[in-house]
C-alpha cells in the first residue's frame, strides 16, 4: 500500500491531528481533507470511499473519524488492516475521544502514526511495539528538555553571580574613592598607547640628518 495521510478529524472534517507520509504539496492535502465530508456515508463501523485519485479508508470513532487517504492501486485488504491498528493506537493515548484530548495528546499520536507507517508504506509493527517505541521517544524528549533547562539554569546562576561581583567592586571601588576595576583598565591601556605614540616618533627624528650649511649654498651656486 502507499499511505498519502492518516488524520484523526471532526465528522465535518476538521483535522485535529494528521500526518502526511508522501512528498505533496500543503494545497493539495488541504483539498483532499476537505473533499472527504462530501463522500462520507454512515451506517458501517469502517468503510472507504474512492475518487478518481485516492481512496478513502475511515473508520468512526464516537464523534470522530480516523481517516487514511491512500492511492487507488493500494491494496484494501492491506489498507483496512492498517486502518484497525490507527484505530487502536488513537484511544490508547486518548482516554476520551474527544477533540480537546486529542489535540492534547497530539504529539504522541504523530509519534506513534510514524512507528506505523515510514515512506508510505506499512511498517511490520503491533500495538505492543508502538507503544513501546512511544515510549522510548517520549523518554528521549523528557531526557533533551531537562538537559536543556538545567543548561539555562546554569546560564542564568552565571550570569547572576557575575551582576554581583560587578556590584561588590564597583561598591568597594567607591569607598576607596577609585573608579571601578573596568574603568581603571581603560583609562591605563589608553595612557599607554600615548607614550608608546609619542616615543616612537623620537628615533625617527634623531635618523633624519642635517644639511650643512655650505652645501646648500653650493648648491644653490
Amino acid at each position: 500500500m502507499v499511505l498519502i495521510a492518516a488524520t484523526v478529524c471532526t465528522k465535518s472534517g476538521k483535522a485535529l491531528v494528521s500526518r502526511q507520509f508522501v512528498e505533496m504539496t500543503k494545497a493539495r492535502i488541504e483539498g483532499l481533507l476537505a473533499a472527504f465530508p462530501k463522500l462520507m456515508t454512515g451506517g458501517r463501523q469502517h468503510t472507504f470511499v474512492e475518487t478518481e485519485s485516492v481512496r478513502y479508508v475511515y473508520q468512526p470513532l464516537d464523534k470522530l473519524y480516523m481517516l487514511l487517504i491512500t492511492t487507488k492501486a493500494s491494496n484494501i485488504l492491506e489498507d483496512l488492516e492498517t486502518l484497525r491498528l490507527f484505530s487502536r493506537v488513537v484511544p490508547e493515548y486518548c482516554t476520551q475521544l474527544t477533540e480537546v484530548e486529542v489535540l492534547n495528546q497530539a504529539f504522541n499520536l504523530l509519534f506513534a502514526f510514524d512507528e506505523i507507517v515510514a515512506l508510505g508504506y506499512r511498517e511490520s509493527v503491533n500495538l505492543a511495539q508502538v507503544r513501546s517505541f512511544v515510549e522510548m521517544d517520549s523518554h528521549e524528549e523528557k531526557i533533551y528538555q531537562a538537559v536543556r533547562q538545567t543548561q539555562e539554569r546554569e546560564a542564568a546562576n552565571r550570569m547572576r553571580e557575575r551582576a554581583k561581583e560587578l556590584q561588590r567592586e564597583r561598591l568597594e571601588a567607591a569607598k576607596r574613592g577609585q573608579p571601578p576595576r573596568s574603568q581603571m583598565s581603560f583609562g591605563s591601556g589608553f595612557g599607554s598607547n600615548t607614550m608608546s605614540s609619542s616615543t616612537s616618533t623620537e628615533p625617527i627624528a634623531e635618523k633624519l640628518p642635517s644639511t650643512p650649511a655650505r652645501d646648500t649654498k653650493g648648491a644653490l651656486q
